[in-house]
């Protein structure tokens, strides 16, 4: 598949030739981000850390919060790896520091080697630097370390004249479980698909940026169907996960999708381009696009807007939806309307209530004795928690993407609890009325 790659100098995203001559400044890099990250992981490299005259890591952070990054450039200690992993990279990316000393103590399944050469021969500190080693030597003596190589071809890098694809075959087959990424001189997207067969990734980012393909033609170029009218079945599903209903794509409706950001599929009944909700107002906003394992089927991930996706009025062609799903969509309908009545209104206006039933919940989940009974507990905690959270604007999708984050750090907290004097305190800096535990009255 495609990886595409943001480099970043003075805070801008750049193209150089060869790792010297500036040839293009694409300016700021969060839309390119936001933009990118509808396919996928992209590479973010801090080319002024790798040449060590300064530092992009704000930004870098910034980036963090709108695509999945791989993120390298200067990154020559454990510590340094560690703190992008702690702050959500998806990977880090090391060159200089590639090392079994340091790569030992980081994450395998999160630690790229990059192996930077010249005419095979390693280079490094910014591309500055020779060394003795070929790649396939470095490849001998980290593979157990990391979880895939990118190779960066510095002769090719920026002048797109083509992969070597003879090298390509043989560094996957040297790099055995790991996953080989290249880069440097592709130049359509037909190489993307070759390296792709031969079982290697390809980091792009002069063809994009020059516009030799777009970022269509670049996803699409791994991508096979065995259907006559070449359509791609494509499962919709919202930001938890649960499947709305199964659409189909083509080439045209993807570049649509990831050009406009909205859920737009091919129509076989209209024979043409549909973006849902053009008509109904039931739109979606589209955050990413997942390929299956075979790249013969696509998931969609989207944030569906107005009554649901269905053309009969539901949220799902499966039905309506169940759980937390169902909880927090029937929260929002009363938090925005409430009917007479409703006790969750009253939650909304009284944050005292609010805030003794979730002590009062959680109080009851930590007694619960029985499977029954902690189920029970945990429904009447996630009910009154998720009045909270929407309360303040926050989401259950929200909600897993913090999960999802925490699973990510490398860094662990011990996690003690708090003292009830600590959590007044908390509380009343925050300017929030202190904690009333049933039974305690804390002053």
């Amino acid at each position: 598949m495609m990886i595409p790659s943001i480099d970043l100098m003075n805070g801008n995203a750049v193209q150089l030739v060869e790792g010297r001559e500036k040839v293009l400044d694409a300016g700021d890099p969060r839309p390119l981000a936001e933009r990118f990250g509808r396919i996928g992981e992209i590479a973010v490299i801090d080319l002024d850390a790798a040449l060590g005259r300064g530092s992009n890591a704000p930004l870098i952070r910034e980036l963090l919060e709108i695509a999945p990054c791989r993120v390298g450039g200067g990154i020559r200690d454990v510590a340094s790896a560690v703190r992008w992993l702690d702050a959500g990279a998806s990977k880090v990316i090391l060159g200089t520091a590639a090392r079994p000393d340091v790569l030992r103590e980081l994450p395998r399944d999160r630690t790229i080697a990059a192996l930077d050469a010249r005419h095979d021969q390693v280079v490094v500190d910014g591309w500055r630097t020779k060394t003795s080693a070929t790649v396939v030597e470095r490849m001998d003596a980290l593979r157990e370390y990391v979880s895939g190589f990118l190779v960066t071809f510095v002769e090719q890098e920026g002048r797109m004249r083509g992969l070597p694809f003879d090298r390509v075959r043989e560094l996957v087959a040297r790099a055995g479980d790991a996953r080989v990424t290249v880069a440097g001189g592709v130049k359509s997207a037909d190489e993307i698909g070759a390296a792709d067969a031969d079982g290697a990734d390809v980091q792009v980012g002069m063809a994009l940026y020059s516009g030799a393909f777009d970022l269509a033609d670049g996803f699409c170029a791994a991508l096979r169907s065995d259907r006559a009218d070449g359509l791609w079945p494509t499962i919709v599903a919202d930001e938890s996960g649960v499947a709305l209903g199964l659409a189909y794509s083509s080439r045209e409706s993807i570049r649509a999708a990831l050009e406009t950001g909205r859920g737009t599929y091919y129509s076989r009944s209209r024979g043409g381009l549909w973006e849902k909700g053009a008509s109904s107002g039931n739109t979606q906003d589209l955050l990413r696009i997942d390929v299956d394992c075979d790249r013969d089927a696509l998931r969609f991930t989207v944030r569906q807007h107005g009554d649901g996706f269905c053309h009969e009025g539901s949220a799902t062609c499966f039905g309506e939806m169940r759980g937390l799903g169902a909880l927090q969509r029937t929260l929002r309908d009363r938090i925005a309307a409430p009917p007479t009545g409703s006790y969750t209104a009253r939650l909304i206006g009284d944050p005292a209530l609010l805030r003794a039933k979730l002590v009062e919940e959680a109080l009851e989940l930590a007694a619960a004795r029985t499977a029954r009974d902690a189920a029970w507990e945990a429904a009447d905690l996630f009910y009154f928690g998720m009045v909270a959270a929407l309360r303040q604007g926050a989401t259950l999708e929200g909600i897993a993407d913090q999960l999802d984050r925490r699973q990510m750090t490398v860094t662990r907290r011990r996690g003690d609890a708090k003292t009830l004097e600590k959590l007044t305190t908390e509380c009343e800096d925050r300017a929030v009325a202190p904690v009333m535990v049933p039974g305690r009255q804390t002053g």
